[in-house]
């Protein structure tokens, strides 16, 4: 069995260059580019805004991957996670939610691509087994990019939250601090 080294979260911040690099590529290679903000905007947001976490995951002074999220009063949202290729299946992404759920008293929310595609199951199943719960409720991704349509996805949370009763406060916090999205509009 293979020995379980120290998993931690490293903050990042703008000054942070090379760390910057291995996140920007990260992310660029696991989302689509309708999917993530602007680099420069990421870039902004890492060094401006004290309730955007850009992080990290290391194991030891490895970087094996990145969790972003929001720190909002009553939820927390993921806003993007991903394990670079070369250290995927082996154990980062469930080891990486469980230190995030130990770290945090509030729960977590995050958006997902609906289950049309395999890889979208395969995501969904993924989350489902760490804990969280897919609200199948009909949900649209605001644009990253000038120009750019709203995306069909599903919320999941792990956590105190209803579906029924915190779904529109959720989508209406998402929508506003994280895309910076008028309410009633394509939401």
């Amino acid at each position: 069995m293979q020995e379980e080294t120290m998993l931690r979260l490293h903050r990042l911040r703008a000054s942070d260059t090379p760390a910057c690099r291995f996140m920007e590529q990260v992310l660029t290679e696991a989302f689509p580019v309708e999917e993530y903000r602007e680099l420069s905007e990421l870039r902004e947001l890492t060094g401006n805004r004290d309730i955007f976490y850009n992080n990290l995951v290391l194991d030891g002074a490895t970087p094996v991957g990145l969790i972003t999220w929001w720190d909002f009063e009553w939820f927390r949202y993921v806003e993007h996670f991903a394990i670079a290729p070369a250290f995927r299946n082996k154990e980062y992404g469930h080891r990486t939610l469980a230190l995030v759920r130990a770290q945090t008293r509030t729960p977590l929310v995050l958006e997902v691509e609906r289950p049309v595609q395999e890889m979208a199951r395969r995501r969904i199943g993924f989350y489902q087994r760490q804990g969280f719960t897919l609200w199948e409720r009909d949900y649209q991704q605001p644009p990253y990019r000038p120009g750019a349509g709203f995306l069909p996805m599903y919320l999941m949370a792990h956590g105190d939250l209803d579906p029924e009763q915190d779904y529109a406060r959720v989508r209406a916090t998402i929508h506003s601090e994280v895309y910076r999205v008028e309410q009633g509009r394509n939401s």
